[in-house]
């Protein structure tokens, strides 16, 4: 019965279907895959985990891939030409279905998670940082600008210090010089 619903599924997918998708029938629950003109496709059992699923079906992808290119896919002739990748698919079976397997996969699902967490968090650090940086070269430029200004005025209240001693002893000396005059040459 499944197998028959199976081939109306894979005569009814064009290239319009969706990539990836769930159908249920009755207890059980197709999943397929489209990638590169060839479906993968996977029965399981209702309460069996779509994410699994499609993990199962991602693993077939890659491996396919891995073994045979797009130019033999498309030459192929007659039904079951990729029957030597079944052995792969009893393999990736037998692993998917096992239950230490699924603990495990869902321990590595769940690091991974925790990973994503800690690069999440990594990365909220470093924008943190990145903007501590950014207001502290803001602070560093306008501090520059302000030790720069201060060195001008600085420089020029010590002219004007200059001027000032150095003014008044010229004043005294003029005057005590046009006293001399005045007073011995008139």
């Amino acid at each position: 019965e499944y197998q028959s619903k199976a081939k109306k599924l894979f005569r009814r997918l064009n290239s319009t279907s969706p990539s990836r998708c769930s159908l249920e029938s009755g207890a059980y629950t197709f999943h397929y895959q489209i990638d590169s003109g060839v479906c993968y496709l996977a029965l399981a059992g209702c309460n069996f985990s779509k994410r699994l699923a499609f993990s199962y079906l991602d693993d077939l992808r890659r491996e396919f891939a891995n073994q045979f290119d797009t130019v033999r896919v498309d030459s192929v002739a007659r039904p079951y030409h990729f029957i030597e990748f079944e052995q792969y698919i009893k393999k990736a079976r037998r692993s998917f279905v096992d239950s230490r397997a699924n603990r495990n996969l869902a321990m590595l699902g769940a690091e991974l998670q925790d990973v994503q967490r800690i690069m999440v968090e990594n990365m909220d650090e470093v924008l943190a940082r990145g903007e501590s940086l950014a207001t502290l070269d803001d602070k560093a430029s306008h501090l520059s600008l302000l030790s720069r200004r201060y060195r001008d005025d600085a420089a020029y209240l010590n002219l004007r210090s200059v001027y000032a001693r150095y003014g008044i002893a010229c004043v005294v000396i003029l005057m005590l010089f046009c006293y001399i005059y005045f007073k011995f040459l008139w």
